[in-house]
């Protein structure tokens, strides 16, 4: 599984929205009408599914798009690997 079908499928969970809805380029507050306790949450279970990476995100400052997210997360695996 890429870190792009782990996300959208935390994504997906958290928001109850479809697969198709959730895509690299979709923007969190503007498509998916997420507030920021949703992205609260998103971030603790991307961290918990990361846990063995040891993904930390601090902040969601500069996380507008799941493709922000994906860089993030891929970021923090090659660094810590």
């Amino acid at each position: 599984m890429t870190t792009f079908e782990k996300i959208q499928e935390i994504i997906v969970d958290q928001l109850g929205k479809d697969e198709e809805e959730v895509q690299l380029t979709t923007n969190f507050r503007e498509e998916l009408d997420a507030d920021s306790l949703d992205l609260f949450q998103i971030i603790n279970d991307i961290e918990d599914a990361f846990e063995d990476n040891d993904v930390k995100i601090e902040t969601d400052e500069g996380l507008n798009t799941v493709q922000d997210l994906v860089d993030f997360v891929d970021e923090q695996i090659k660094k810590n690997s």
